[in-house]
């Protein structure tokens, strides 16, 4: 038997002694109750962030773009 087999069968059975026991129970429990921790945080999702990052690039960029319009045209205006 090769030792990447022996490991996979191990795995295998301390998996389905888990999934019978009380700690299948007390992890389900504790994911629920992270969860709804996580929920009264008022956190936002990877994704959510992400878009906001981008939109927040997105929008840095037109402001200074902005800033170099209105300096062209003020020192157009003084001239």
């Amino acid at each position: 038997m090769s030792q990447k087999r022996f490991f996979d069968e191990i795995s295998a059975r301390v998996s389905e002694v888990l999934a019978a026991s009380p700690a299948k129970d007390i992890e389900k429990n504790l994911r629920v109750m992270l969860s709804s921790a996580f929920s009264r945080l008022d956190l936002v999702t990877r994704e959510e962030f992400d878009v906001q990052t981008a939109v927040l690039a997105r929008t840095r960029a037109k402001v200074e773009s902005l800033e170099k319009l209105v300096a062209a045209l003020e020192a157009a205006h003084k001239d």
